[in-house]
C-alpha cells in the first residue's frame, strides 16, 4: 500500500488532553496500579519503539492501519477506533460490516486526526514504525502505543505482536492453525505440490499516479504465493527490494506467467489498467490466452494484510484454479 506523507497539525488543547489521557492510562509492570473504582494491571512487551507498558485486558483499542484492523478482528477485539484508506471512505469490504459498523473513522493511513484519536480514550493504540514513527510521542502520550517496525511481509510477526498486546495469544494460536490447515486444504484441491511449483503466478497491480507493480516475493500476497507453494516467474526475482518490479504499459509482457491475478488502485482508467488489458502485449500473455487472468479487490488482497483476508484470498484463489 502507498504510505501517505501529508501531515495534520496537532492543536495544543489536542496535546492537553492526550497528556492527561496518558496520566490516566499509565501503570506498573505485571501489577496492579490505578485509583478510584478499578485498577489495571499491565504488563512489559518489546516494541519497535522499545518497551511500553501495554493493559493486560485492553478495552477501548485504536488501530491505525488495515493490518492492525484485521488482526483485531480476527482476534474478537472490536476496535473503538481505525483509519481508513486515502482513496476511500469506510473499511475493506471483506471485513463484516456488523464487526465495523460502530467502529470511528479517525482519519487516513499514516495521516490519523490525533484529536479524534484521543477524544475516544484508548487504552491501547496499535499501528507500525514505517505508518506512524514521526508521530510516536503524540501517539504514546495519549495511550500506550505499540508499533511494529514494518508491515507487508511481516504480518504473522506482526499478528504476534498484535495477540500479545491484546492478550489474545490463544485466540491467535487457533487462527495460525486454521490458516495452515486452509493452505494445505488448498493447495490439495488444486492438485497437489508438485503440480503447484510448476505453475508459475505473478500479481500485477495497477496503480493510479504510478508504474505498474508486478509484484515479488517480499509482501503480503507473496508470502501467501510461498505458503501454497506456487512457482513465480523469474522477473520476481528482479523486484526492487523483494517488493516489486514496476514496468510501463509498453513493457507488460515481462509479467509474462501461467496465471495472473490483477487489481487495481485508484480509478482504472488514471490507473492504466483499461488500456494495458486491452493491449496486444497483455492479450498475448500466457495465462491471457489460457483464460488465467482473475481480477480480484485491492483491499482484500493488497491491503487486508491478516489471517482474516488471507481465509478469503485462499478461498478465492481455489475457485480461480479450479474453474
Amino acid at each position: 500500500m502507498t504510505t501517505f506523507t501529508r501531515r495534520r497539525g496537532v492543536t495544543l488543547g489536542a496535546l492537553t488532553l492526550a497528556g492527561a489521557l496518558a496520566l490516566s492510562a499509565c501503570g506498573s509492570s505485571d501489577s496492579d496500579s490505578g485509583s478510584g473504582s478499578g485498577t489495571a494491571r499491565t504488563h512489559t512487551m518489546k516494541t519497535a519503539m522499545g518497551d511500553v507498558e501495554v493493559p493486560v485486558n485492553p478495552r477501548r483499542v485504536v488501530v491505525l492501519d488495515t493490518g492492525e484492523l484485521d488482526s483485531a478482528l480476527t482476534l474478537g477485539v472490536q476496535p473503538v477506533g481505525a483509519t481508513h484508506s486515502a482513496t476511500e471512505d469506510g473499511f475493506p469490504a471483506y471485513l463484516p460490516e456488523s464487526r465495523t459498523k460502530d467502529i470511528k473513522e479517525v482519519g487516513e493511513i499514516a495521516n490519523p486526526n490525533l484529536e479524534t484519536v484521543a477524544s475516544l480514550k484508548p487504552d491501547l493504540i496499535l499501528t507500525s514504525k514505517v505508518r506512524d514513527g514521526d508521530r510516536y510521542e503524540q501517539l504514546s502520550a495519549i495511550a500506550p502505543t505499540v508499533m511494529t517496525e514494518s508491515t507487508g511481509t511481516a504480518w504473522k510477526e506482526n499478528f504476534r505482536t498484535h495477540a500479545e498486546a491484546l492478550g489474545k495469544q490463544a485466540e491467535a494460536k487457533k487462527a495460525v492453525a486454521e490458516y495452515d490447515a486452509h493452505v494445505a486444504d488448498v493447495t490439495e484441491a488444486i492438485g497437489g505440490k508438485a503440480k503447484a511449483a510448476a505453475t508459475d503466478v505473478n500479481f500485477v497491480r495497477f496503480v493510479e499516479g504510478a508504474d505498474i507493480r508486478i509484484y515479488g516475493k517480499q509482501n503480503y500476497i507473496g508470502s501467501i504465493l510461498a505458503d501454497l507453494g506456487m512457482g513465480r516467474p523469474s522477473i520476481t526475482d528482479k523486484a526492487k527490494d523483494g517488493f516489486s518490479y514496476d514496468v510501463s504499459p509498453e513493457k507488460i509482457d515481462l509479467a509474462d506467467a501461467d496465471v495472473i491475478f490483477t487489481s487495481t488502485y485508484g480509478d482504472p482508467e488514471k490507473a492504466g489498467a483499461t488500456r494495458t488489458m486491452n493491449s496486444g502485449l497483455w492479450k498475448g500473455l500466457t495465462a491471457s490466452k489460457g483464460g488465467k487472468v482473475f481480477k480480484v479487490d485491492d483491499r482484500l488482497w493488497i491491503a487486508g494484510i491478516g489471517y482474516t483476508a488471507a481465509s478469503q484470498i485462499l478461498d478465492e484463489f481455489q475457485t480461480d484454479l479450479t474453474k
